[in-house]
């Protein structure tokens, strides 16, 4: 498959909850081989199964794809030349399709009700049975005929009619030659008179010159009905490119019930940057290519090949996402991150609507966490005590429990220190140094154990003299004799 042909790729999720990370797999892969090709990506909604449908869980794709920067160029929320892109608003496309299937003899009328698919499925069970699914009981009979027969549902199904001789091969872009299970005759118009998806997907992907189906390999066992359903409907087969999926560390599939991070939304919840999400769904596709595990998505359009696609389900490996994240965070400027942790606080209720000096503390003190952030959710939490008031701040009781017993002492040299000294960094930490580690011959562990519990109210807390530096001479002073008074 070469890149002479402009691809129209799609993605098209159901909006049946919390958008799954799987979407924006695909989706990842899709626009990357539409830009490569000078194509165009498509986003489609597949809401023909009503009783699923979960509200406002389309607006989370539209959301959670734009946060990603993997928004489509087509799609029900922009529009473009081969809508609408939602099914529930194309009843009207399938109909003459499934009427055309029922005439060439491709398809039936199946009245069969769901006691007795039920009944069947679990007879063959019970005889183990090496051929299931249904038993052509309806094909061939009129519905007077059906009638007469137990288990008539007075509503039909249409279902298509799988001949003898069906291919099973077929050729993906990404696995070569591949050989999928004999399917059964697949339910294609439901009752209610929704297509099912493997009739919309083929009608709604030929429609609309999808010819380029991205897919997980999940679907491989569908695609001989879709084959079928090409040829007999006269249309040329678009190219299929089965990705691998997404797997828990215990090689289990990723879902959305044992994994959080399935749910696509959590990772802006957790802290992460787009990019740095990005980049890890763009490392899971080429599992193995270490090098180049940093790279823009420009970088990878430009290296893209479906050649280098790993068929193994990656791992979902979060430490590798957690060591990509805190790339990104270090490659802003400290005005960048500190907007990006202040408007992720707004959004995620950390804060409510900062005040000037709460945003002037954050930029002060973005520099002396920012080496070691991982989350932007963490951010807040680590500077916490730079916002508290000095009589408020709360100084956990086991930290002060654990000082050595000359800690009065110590505090005693720091609130003198602290009197006199120029009050930046530099000057505090000698000053510090001098009187206390030099003059009183106290190790550095021990001598400024003391003054960071009083000053942050804990036992570990981002560098202390920066931090004093920020709270200023005032804040800091009295803090040093709050802590001293307390122990007297």
């Amino acid at each position: 498959m070469t890149a002479d042909v402009p691809a129209r790729t799609r993605v098209a999720p159901s909006p049946t909850g919390d958008p799954h990370v799987g979407t924006a797999f695909m989706a990842l892969f899709d626009l990357a081989w539409a830009r490569r090709t000078g194509g165009q990506f498509v986003l489609r909604i597949e809401d023909t199964d009503q009783n699923r449908l979960v509200e406002g869980s389309e607006q989370q794709i539209y959301d959670s794809l734009e946060w990603l920067g993997l928004s489509p160029d087509e799609g029900p929320h922009v529009g473009g030349p081969y809508a609408p892109y939602r099914q529930s608003e194309r009843l009207d496309t399938y109909r003459p399709f499934v009427d055309q299937l029922i005439a060439d003899g491709h398809a039936y009328h199946c009245w069969c009700s769901a006691e007795r698919l039920k009944e069947l499925r679990a007879e063959q069970e019970r005889n183990k049975l090496s051929t299931t699914g249904y038993d052509r009981l309806c094909h061939g009979k009129t519905r007077e005929e059906r009638a007469q027969l137990p288990g008539f549902s007075e509503t039909p199904v249409v279902r298509m009619l799988i001949p003898d001789d069906v291919e099973l091969e077929f050729t993906d872009v990404i696995r070569g030659s591949v050989k999928a299970p004999r399917p059964d005759d697949q339910v294609i118009l439901k009752a209610d008179g929704f297509p099912t998806y493997h009739l919309a997907v083929v009608v709604d992907d030929h429609l609309m010159g999808i010819n380029t189906v991205v897919r997980g390999e999940e679907w491989i066992s569908s695609t001989p009905k879709h084959v079928l359903l090409y040829r007999w409907l006269g249309w040329e087969q678009p190219a299929f490119a089965h990705m691998p999926l997404l797997r828990n560390t215990d090689k289990s599939k990723i879902s959305k019930r044992k994994n959080p991070a399935a749910r696509l939304m959590w990772f802006k919840e957790a802290g992460y940057l787009p990019e740095a999400v990005r980049n890890f769904l763009q490392l899971l596709g080429y599992a193995g290519d270490e090098e180049h595990e940093v790279s823009t998505f420009e970088e990878f359009v430009e290296r893209f090949s479906w050649d280098k696609v790993n068929t193994t389900g990656p791992i979902f490996d979060l430490k590798k996402l957690d060591w990509l994240n805190g790339h990104y965070l270090r490659q802003l400027s400290a005005d960048e991150l500190a907007d990006t942790i202040a408007a992720f606080a707004s959004q995620t209720g950390q804060w409510s609507e900062p005040t000037d000096r709460q945003l002037e503390i954050l930029r002060a003190a973005v520099p002396i966490i920012q080496e070691r952030l991982v989350l932007l959710k963490d951010a807040l939490p680590q500077l916490d005590f730079l916002f508290a008031a000095d009589a408020e701040l709360a100084v956990d009781e086991d930290a002060v429990a654990g000082l050595n017993e000359n800690a009065a002492d110590v505090l005693e040299a720091a609130i003198s220190v602290a009197d006199h000294v120029p009050f930046d960094a530099g000057a505090i930490q000698a000053g510090l140094r001098e009187r206390i580690v030099d003059g009183m011959g106290i190790k550095p562990k021990f001598a400024f154990a003391p003054i960071r519990v009083a000053i942050s109210g804990r036992k570990v807390s981002p560098p202390l003299f920066e931090s004093m530096e920020i709270l200023g001479r005032e804040s800091s002073l009295a803090r040093l004799r709050a802590l001293r008074s307390s122990l007297s």
